[in-house]
């Protein structure tokens, strides 16, 4: 089996969020993808499978577990499909657990067409501050918790103990302010919980994400940051129960896999 290695929302190499995608004629067996996600040990690795009406069924796995949805793998899954398989169509059409996806490439640029899934508030939980080192402005929820940071500095500057976020009945916990020059807001993302301690650039913290500042800050575009070590930028368009997020994809490594 081929596989490829693409670092998705940047232009450059060594930046972005590492994803490794396996395309196939036909479905593995769970634990086979479940145990080539591990060897791979990258936030995650994504399988696909061409279906009889032209779209793919896509499926994203940790190193720990599947997951029903994630961005940066499927980015990196159109651009294998444009750049390698020969794909010519308007946009990829995926079909996943979370529903049907697409991706639509313009010039270099990839975008994503995801479902919005706007925060709900909740009262802060009892552990995040002692987890984070900081009293919130704000917590929501929407399968990732959304908490939101006074400034950008104190984001960039937390080491939050992942013990204690590992214990939170969420995937991911989603560390937000505002952003300062071109960025409307950056943002960090933890998920020990489904074994990634920190995603580098999360696409879909960002269907969570986009609704909460659109409204906040009263604009439909907007320029993100994931500001982790890698770091990568985002563009992201709130529309009516969907978010467009768009991004880059550089090619780091083609290879076989001999099982």
């Amino acid at each position: 089996m081929k596989i490829y290695q693409v670092d998705a929302f940047t232009k450059n190499v060594f930046s972005g969020n590492p994803a490794a995608i396996v395309p196939l004629e036909e479905w593995l067996d769970d634990d086979v993808m479940q145990n080539i996600a591990v060897e791979n040990n990258l936030s995650e690795t994504a399988f696909f499978v061409q279906k009889s009406d032209g779209s793919y069924k896509i499926r994203w796995f940790t190193p720990e577990t599947e997951v029903n949805l994630c961005g940066h793998a499927t980015l990196a899954s159109a651009h294998v499909l444009y750049e390698f398989l020969g794909f010519k169509g308007n946009k990829v059409e995926f079909e996943s657990n979370s529903g049907p996806l697409s991706v639509r490439k313009e010039g270099d640029l990839y975008w994503m067409d995801f479902p919005s899934n706007p925060p709900g508030a909740i009262p802060v939980p009892k552990l995040l501050p002692e987890a984070i080192g900081v009293i919130p402005i704000y917590t929501g929820i929407n399968t990732d918790m959304l908490v939101l940071i006074q400034d950008e500095k104190t984001v960039r500057t937390i080491q939050p103990d992942l013990l204690i976020l590992k214990k939170m009945e969420v995937r991911g916990i989603i560390l937000t302010a505002p952003g300062s020059g071109d960025v409307d807001f950056i943002s960090r993302f933890f998920a020990p919980s489904v074994g990634v301690p920190e995603d580098p650039v999360t696409g879909s913290a960002h269907t969570v994400l986009t609704p909460f500042w659109s409204k906040r800050l009263g604009k439909k575009r907007l320029k993100a940051r994931q500001v982790s070590k890698r770091g990568g930028d985002l563009t992201c368009i709130q529309q009516n129960g969907r978010v467009e997020i768009g991004g880059h994809a550089v090619t780091y490594m083609i290879g076989d896999i001999s099982i």
